[in-house]
């Protein structure tokens, strides 16, 4: 459930809390239920069990406010285009705006929400009517969280949106099911995206109880470092800094036994891995990590790759803002930097975070190197 707070005092839900007997709303205990009955509850039930009972009608209400909260965001690059899907400005049914969500160029960067959920919907269905294997239904279930024109991952209150979009379709289903797993972890992801980091760590924490109590498959043991690496996250942006090292610590070190080195979620979890060293002032160990990591990037996926650009932007962050940095490690930073950023703009578009984050580091990396070099 992602609802894993009472209706009534919000205190945290066990896994097996009451419910309301008609629309399913949960609760610590009677008394907090007779409270809440009391306080309003009974005006609202029949039209919280008529929406498909608590845990669907809060998905649908949370999916059309992000919904919005994301075209309005995108409003200003949206003027004057229409959805590549569908060819409208307006969505025909929930009459949404237009979102730019990717890397695309010309018209094909722009579409509605809905119309992106209604395709990643169809595709995850017919994977299932046909019986087609994981591999298969996970490539499918890639649309959800990125573009199936430029490859892209979307990013920010899109990515957010998609979440909740995938989460109200597939919510109904066991939690035994996987499909059903990976729609809460798409909605963690998204709620991250868009900085609603408390949310996405109730989210991601249940996910976690949730895998931990119904599975015990070499799949399900990947599933579980997935959920701790998305977890890991989250408690880096809550400041729980020593909690994310511990999980990422744990993620990283799993993934090369399942997984092996050159696999993208091993080098992905060596990236999360040295960010949290690097935050939190282990300057030389996440070098070492990304000394090893780096080259297996380069020559499995590329120069281009995300994961690659990633990395070589943490490993010039964590020689620059080393306090005991050399001149030397200085210069080697500022190369590495300048010879990310263009690439980096040029694959993943000036929008993108990351280019971003590369362009003010190189920004500070320079200025860092001017002042050690003169007071040389």
């Amino acid at each position: 459930m992602i609802l894993t707070t009472c209706a009534a005092c919000a205190a945290p839900l066990a896994h097996n809390a009451p419910r309301c007997v008609r629309c399913k709303l949960r609760y610590c205990n009677a008394t907090c239920q007779h409270d809440h009955w009391r306080r309003g509850h009974k005006q609202m039930c029949k039209k919280i069990h008529r929406g498909g009972n608590a845990e669907q009608y809060n998905a649908d209400k949370k999916y059309k406010e992000a919904v919005a909260e994301a075209v309005e965001a995108c409003a200003d690059d949206t003027k004057g285009q229409t959805c590549y899907i569908c060819t409208q400005a307006l969505h025909w049914k929930t009459k949404e705006g237009l979102v730019r969500m990717c890397a695309c160029r010309g018209t094909a960067g722009f579409a509605h929400v809905s119309c992106l959920a209604e395709q990643a919907k169809i595709l995850m269905d017919e994977a299932e009517a046909n019986n087609l294997d994981w591999d298969a239904r996970n490539a499918r279930f890639w649309r959800w969280h990125a573009c199936g024109l430029c490859e892209q991952q979307y990013h920010g209150l899109v990515y957010c949106a998609l979440g909740w979009g995938c989460w109200k379709t597939y919510l109904g289903r066991p939690e035994t099911d996987q499909i059903r797993s990976m729609a809460m972890n798409q909605l963690g992801n998204g709620l991250l995206e868009a900085d609603h980091h408390e949310d996405a760590c109730s989210v991601q924490e249940a996910q976690l109880s949730t895998l931990r109590h119904f599975t015990d498959t070499e799949m399900s043991e990947n599933n579980i470092l997935a959920m701790q690496n998305n977890l890991a996250a989250t408690y880096g942006n809550l400041g729980r800094y020593e909690d994310a090292l511990r999980m990422q610590r744990d993620v990283h070190s799993g993934r090369l036994k399942l997984l092996g080195a050159e696999h993208n979620r091993t080098m992905s979890a060596a990236t999360n891995y040295a960010m949290t060293l690097k935050r939190l002032g282990h300057f030389e160990e996440a070098r070492s990590v990304l000394r090893k990591t780096i080259p297996v990037a380069r020559r499995v996926l590329g120069e281009s790759h995300i994961f690659t650009l990633q990395m070589k932007s943490v490993y010039a962050e964590a020689l620059c803002a080393d306090h005991s940095a050399t001149l030397d490690d200085l210069r080697e930073g500022v190369t590495t930097l300048e010879e990310t950023e263009p690439t980096a703009r040029r694959v993943l578009g000036g929008a993108h975070p990351l280019v971003g984050t590369i362009e003010s580091d190189l920004r500070n990396a320079k200025a860092l190197l001017r002042a050690r070099a003169g007071s040389a």
